[in-house]
């Protein structure tokens, strides 16, 4: 290979930093920490598993019928809602605070009982060993476990293991209570302290046992299953709902949905039968007065016949009578009417609309009338309905608001109508009254009087019996009412666990255990600015690496002298024999060996590269040209004392004065020298490039160790004087960045004949395990590598 031949297709696609490749070696390695990691995530997950209480998810099936009144139906054709608003409202309104309140007085949730098991406390229902009743009159003590153990059938023990217990007084604060001692009490008697008062029953039969209990308030209750309540719909564009709900105790979660969906059915069918309620106490307060009246009049007539003996009336008379009995009864309809007419504006004027009656429930066929104040009820209801979950500023409350005081306004409107033209009636029917009893005076006192008492009994009968069919006909109407809606499926718990998954949590853990120490591993790798990987070296560097330099664990430098057949040594050859495909062969060499910064091996490198051409039989020179920090020396035991500083300043002029002989056979050294005041300007005078052209011809190979490129600028200038230049990293010791900087030497400054030498390779840090895959030596298989340590890390 020629030395101006360029490798111009060498890794031209640019390639990540992050080889995974790599990767899978180190994390083989730390084997011993995944296996670690497993065992603490697996150790969590059965912790979890095993302390967490069991939640299942139980659920139900409830149908909703839409577009009906009563309690929960909302449309109406008063009621321009969007579709499935109402559907919407109703799904709010199973969740609200109200109803979940309403299921709760239904149910004994107040004491929640638990059984004590080895990792949880498991909650029971129903079937409990004891049972407490508690005098929510006095002060109680609420979210906290009390003990309850016994050891005979008479007699139990109450402790208190909390430290702290939420106290409730009969006002409704709230206090706290610190722990509190234990105390033993009779089974079956009322306890009553400062700080509770209840009363606990033995229901086992057993003579000894323990148990544990809570204390709930309401308030904590409803928003508990308020809030925990989930509503589905069962299926797009249907009103079925799917409720469920999570909870630990599967009967007690089918309790509550089953008792939810009764209440809310109960309610509903209580708000649809108000109206009849309301129908049926107006005519109760109008057949109070009818009813003592027509006993009052049938008595006197009874005692006024018998007095007179007068029992049947004449003919003309009888009919006078019946003239004067349908008119009358005409006038009390009307008048009913009238006084109906009256509540129904002040109740307008009051918008106390709870309490309006139904025009047909009296007998008034108005359809108009009736319609308008059946749709206000409706809205009444759903007024009501959604400020029980929703503020007044609400826009479907201030919507329910608008509709009312517009349907007040048109009933009030036709009121002033049907109140003018009830008046009329009742004035003609009054003058009708007065023309018949003209030609009642013409006959004779006693039945003038007979007729007199006889009427008015008769007319309250009529009123009497009137009324009692309107209200048979509203007591029959209230029990014909059944809800709308109905429960499709009744609640049934689900056997599987929603919470806690032990496989998932298992499977978690497995993840958990073997990742984290995988990420650990990657972030180390991908925050990582050293090199470490030769292969990645390779991969990044855009001139060859010409070689691989094992790590010299020991203080001597000069390894190829003392340590031939190590593998650092065979390092060195193989860099040797590399070097001859660079150059023709028998033409003399000259090469200079630098690095980025100090530390990274370069003099190391020289000096043995050095020993490995001179054991060939060449004629070797080495010159250290770092006059800064001169180290040669030292390993080959000369003074520095004279050396390239003299003869570049002109104090020695025969290149021979400077040259010093090593002990080593065809190895000499031109030491840097001491140390001058200027040595940039001393290696780029022309004495040094003189020197080396004079060198060239008495040594067949001159190896220039130069200061690092990275830290002086005279490295540079002097890349003229030589064949090639050798660039030396360090493994874990030199920046990533070191590559950019130097392939911006090549590619930028067009810097020809770079080439790099990977030192310092610690094969235990690598994931090549023994390294030797391309340059033919193995670490550890020379005799003076008999053992490697092995370490787990990354």
């Amino acid at each position: 290979m020629s030395l101006d031949s360029e490798e111009n297709d060498l890794f031209k696609g640019e390639e990540s930093s992050f080889d995974l490749k790599s990767i899978l070696p180190k994390v083989i390695r730390i084997w011993p920490w995944i296996i670690l990691s497993l065992g603490l995530f697996l150790g969590v997950a059965f912790y979890i598993t095993e302390t967490s209480p069991p939640t299942y998810r139980v659920s139900s099936k409830f149908f909703i019928k839409e577009n009906e009144k009563g309690f929960s139906f909302f449309e109406s054709p008063a009621i321009s809602q969007e579709q499935g608003m109402g559907l919407t409202n109703e799904m709010i309104i199973l969740k609200s605070r109200p109803i979940a309140e309403a299921t709760l007085r239904k149910l004994d949730f107040q004491v929640e009982y638990y059984q004590e098991e080895t990792f949880r406390n498991r909650e029971i229902y129903k079937q409990t060993p004891i049972v407490v009743e508690v005098d929510w009159k006095n002060p109680q003590l609420l979210n906290g476990k009390i003990n309850v153990t016994w050891n005979s059938i008479d007699s139990y023990e109450l402790s208190f293991p909390e430290k702290g217990y939420t106290q409730l007084f009969p006002d409704g604060s709230f206090g706290s209570v610190g722990e509190l001692a234990s105390a033993t009490f009779k089974f079956g008697e009322w306890v009553e302290t400062p700080n509770y008062k209840i009363r606990v029953s033995n229901t086992s039969g057993v003579e000894s046992g323990a148990s544990l209990f809570v204390l709930r308030d309401k308030n904590y209750l409803v928003n508990y299953y308020s809030l925990g309540l989930i509503i589905e719909l069962e299926a797009k564009n249907s009103s079925i709902l799917n409720i469920s709900l999570l909870a630990q105790n599967r009967l007690k979660g089918e309790a509550y949905l089953n008792a939810l969906m009764e209440t809310y059915l109960e309610l509903e069918l209580q708000e649809k039968n108000e109206i009849a309620s309301r129908t049926i106490n107006f005519i109760d307060s109008q057949v109070a007065g009818v009813a003592d009246s027509l006993s009052f009049f049938e008595n006197q007539l009874q005692d006024y016949r018998a007095t007179n003996q007068i029992f049947n009336l004449s003919s003309e008379s009888s009919a006078v009578f019946g003239q004067l009995t349908e008119i009358e009864t005409q006038l009390a309809n009307e008048n009913l009417k009238k006084r109906y007419y009256q509540s129904l504006k002040d109740y307008l004027v009051r918008e106390n609309y709870n309490e309006i009656v139904v025009p047909s429930g009296l007998g008034i066929d108005d359809p108009y009338l009736n319609g308008l104040i059946e749709n206000l009820l409706a809205v009444q209801v759903e007024r009501s309905r959604l400020r029980a979950t929703q503020t007044e500023l609400s826009p479907q409350v201030r919507e329910a608001n608008k509709k009312l005081a517009d349907l007040a306004g048109s009933i009030s409107e036709i009121l002033e109508n049907v109140d003018r033209n009830n008046s009329m009636v009742i004035a003609d029917l009054e003058n009708r009254k007065r023309q018949i009893e003209a030609s009642f005076r013409s006959l004779p006192q006693a039945e003038q009087n007979l007729i007199r008492i006889q009427r008015q009994a008769t007319l309250n009968e009529n009123i009497y019996n009137f009324l009692s069919e309107r209200r048979a006909e509203s007591a029959i109407s209230k029990a014909s009412n059944t809800p709308s809606n109905k429960i499709i499926e009744y609640a049934k718990a689900g056997m599987l666990q929603v919470s806690p998954k032990p496989a998932r949590n298992y499977l978690a853990a497995l993840l958990a255990g073997i990742i984290l120490p995988v990420l650990i591993v990657l972030g180390r790798e991908f925050f990582r600015t050293k090199i470490e990987e030769p292969k990645y070296l390779e991969r990044k560097l855009k001139i060859p690496v010409l070689s691989t330099i094992l790590q010299n664990k020991s203080k001597d430098n000069l390894v190829v002298f003392n340590s031939g057949k190590s593998g650092i040594a065979e390092g060195f050859r193989s860099l040797r024999s590399n070097i001859k495909f660079l150059v023709p062969k028998d033409k003399q060499l000259t090469m200079m060996l630098t690095s980025t910064i100090s530390g990274e091996g370069k003099t190391f490198c020289a000096i043995n590269l050095a020993s490995v051409y001179s054991l060939t039989g060449k004629k070797t020179l080495l010159i250290g040209c770092d006059m800064r920090k001169p180290k040669i020396f030292q390993d080959f035991g000369l003074k520095n004392d004279v050396g390239l500083s003299n003869f570049l300043s002109g104090q020695s002029e025969d290149p021979k004065e400077i040259i010093k002989h090593t002990s080593f056979e065809n190895l000499d050294i031109i030491l840097s020298g001491p140390i001058p005041p200027n040595p940039s300007e001393l290696l780029f005078s022309p004495n040094f490039e003189k020197l080396v052209e004079q060198l060239k011809s008495e040594y067949e190979v001159i190896i220039l160790d130069t200061p690092p490129v990275g830290l002086v600028s005279e490295t540079l200038d002097l890349l003229t004087l030589v064949d090639f230049t050798l660039f030396v990293f360090r493994q874990n010791y030199s920046e990533k960045v070191f590559i950019d900087a130097l392939n911006g030497l090549r590619e930028q400054k067009g810097i020809k004949n770079l080439y790099a030498i990977f030192n310092g390779l610690d094969a235990t840090k690598v994931s090549y395990g023994g390294y030797g895959y391309s340059y033919g030596y193995g670490y550890g298989y020379y005799d003076d590598e008999k053992s490697v340590k092995k370490r787990f890390k990354a």
